[in-house]
């Protein structure tokens, strides 16, 4: 599966000696469809039933990979 690599990849100094690491954090697909996740739950009205109340949290994740996989595949065309 394409995860998109990582979204913020960076190196970090481990020691005084200069020694480093690379840190990548999590990946662009995670990225995506946490900011996906994020505006879809925003969008919803104070009259509306929220995911979360009714059961529905888990089929907003999957929609928010599914929607992630679709960014990252309109990405790499």
């Amino acid at each position: 599966m394409d995860n998109g690599g990582p979204a913020f990849p960076c190196e970090v100094l481990v020691d005084q000696c200069g020694t480093k690491s690379t840190w990548e954090g999590m990946t662009l697909r995670d990225y995506f469809a946490a900011k996906a996740m994020q505006g879809w739950l925003a969008s919803f009205s104070c009259e509306s039933r929220h995911p979360t109340e009714s059961g529905g949290a888990k089929y907003v994740a999957a929609a928010s990979y599914a929607m992630a996989d679709a960014m990252l595949a309109e990405r790499n065309k």
